[in-house]
């Protein structure tokens, strides 16, 4: 349902293999949570440009292709972290069609627009 491509102006991100209708799951997955104590050592590493924010100052490295999907100020998905399950679930933001990268606000609100630690490239791009 997904795929990985390359987006030109961004590097990799993930692409819709199908339509997705607002509020369906695209990606529920697993997270590797790191302790709030080795997060620091995490930041030194390329993981550190991939993980979530998690509970208690941990941090989370999902466990499919929601690590690597971009960020957008005007996403087309959000995600849920369930950090009871060790879960992160990436949710349609609005009906996405197939070919169309998948984005998501990396300041976990879909309209939430502080600004972030790169320059933002927000384009919309399609593997068509």
């Amino acid at each position: 349902m997904l795929i990985v491509g390359n987006t030109n102006l961004k590097g990799r991100g993930v692409f819709a293999q199908k339509h997705f209708f607002k509020g369906e799951i695209i990606e529920r997955v697993p997270v590797v949570v790191i302790p709030a104590e080795q997060v620091e050592f995490l930041d030194k590493t390329i993981l550190g440009n991939y993980y979530y924010d998690w509970e208690d100052k941990a941090a989370a490295i999902a466990l499919g292709l929601s690590s690597l999907i971009n960020h957008s100020y005007h996403p087309n998905s959000y995600y849920v972290k369930k950090f009871a399950d060790q879960e992160l679930d990436l949710i349609a933001y609005r009906d996405i069609e197939a070919g169309e990268e998948i984005t998501a606000n990396y300041n976990g609100s879909p309209d939430d627009k502080s600004p972030i630690w790169f320059d933002v490239v927000d384009e919309i791009f399609s593997l068509n």
